[in-house]
């Protein structure tokens, strides 16, 4: 492997050790050999088994897997912030620990950085499924080809609300890290802040074929760290957590605006405005009031 790997997989670890053998499976199987895997576990009761899971991979694949435990739970935000700061590839492509990668994904990933200069965000294709991956319930491809997007504000209005799933984005390391803020840990979307704030100087692509598979059907475990606690309880939905939600979509969005003179506001309202049923509709058995 290369002292400087094309891709860092950075897989944010809590909880759900029983998927992560499924995931790390996946990942091997890759043609693919210019990336490394990077697990950051972060302080959750699975810790152990985790640890192990990790250590039995890198004894079967040496030099392939690094692992790291954090001191204190960083929660989600300060988990991505932190495993970026640690990557050492050129590009980080994110993926959950209970989420599975499609053959040929990481190929595909650096196909699409070949054809396109000055990419700073890759946009993929995903599919979510139930129990098992041959169960997929919904493919999310935005757009029937691949399309790049020239650095700037309509970009940024593109992707921002596109880039809400972490399942397989891609982002410039370098770039993260010059961006890198603490002001919305407990938000749970740092990556829509990464978006906005890189795509204000680089360009972005959109890749039409399904390069992650996201699970669904297993309630979140946010609201454990110091950042998130009050805002989330963990193994719930909670109306409050769902508002607090798309309000950090909009103070994210409004900071962007106000601190790199990009006019994105309005647009991602809109945006969000017209496609705001996935975030709603996970509250639809509670009472109306």
């Amino acid at each position: 492997m290369p002292d400087v790997p094309a891709i860092s997989i950075c897989i944010p670890a809590y909880n759900r050790a029983r998927f992560l053998p499924a995931l790390l499976d996946s990942i091997v199987a890759q043609d693919f050999r210019d990336c490394e895997i990077l697990i950051c576990e972060d302080r959750s009761p699975e810790r152990a088994e985790i640890g192990e899971i990790a250590r039995r991979y890198q004894a079967r694949r040496p030099g392939l897997i690094r692992y790291l435990e954090n001191d204190r739970n960083l929660g989600y935000d300060g988990n991505l912030r932190h495993m970026i700061e640690q990557a050492a590839g050129r590009y980080c492509l994110f993926m959950g620990n209970d989420d599975l990668l499609c053959p040929g994904a990481l190929e595909a990933v650096r196909g699409a950085i070949g054809r396109h200069e000055n990419v700073g965000v890759v946009v993929r294709s995903y599919a979510s499924f139930a129990d098992a991956p041959e169960n997929v319930i919904q493919e999310f491809k935005y757009f029937p080809d691949e399309r790049f997007f020239p650095a700037g504000e309509q970009t940024i209005a593109t992707v921002f609300r596109r880039s809400v799933v972490i399942s397989g984005m891609v982002v410039h390391r370098e770039a993260a890290r010059a961006v890198a803020t603490d002001r919305f840990d407990g938000i749970l979307l740092y990556q829509l802040y990464l978006v906005a704030s890189i795509c204000v100087t680089m360009n972005a692509v959109f890749l039409p074929q399904i390069l992650t598979l996201y699970r669904t059907g297993i309630l979140p475990d946010f609201g454990s760290s110091d950042a998130e606690r009050g805002k989330f309880v963990p193994r719930e939905h909670t109306p409050e957590s769902s508002l607090h939600f798309m309000r950090g979509m909009l103070d994210i969005a409004r900071h962007v605006e106000e601190t790199r003179g990009v006019r994105i506001y309005r647009p991602i309202l809109r945006d969000i405005a017209n496609y705001s049923y996935p975030v709603l509709a996970i509250q639809a058995r509670k009472p109306v009031g």
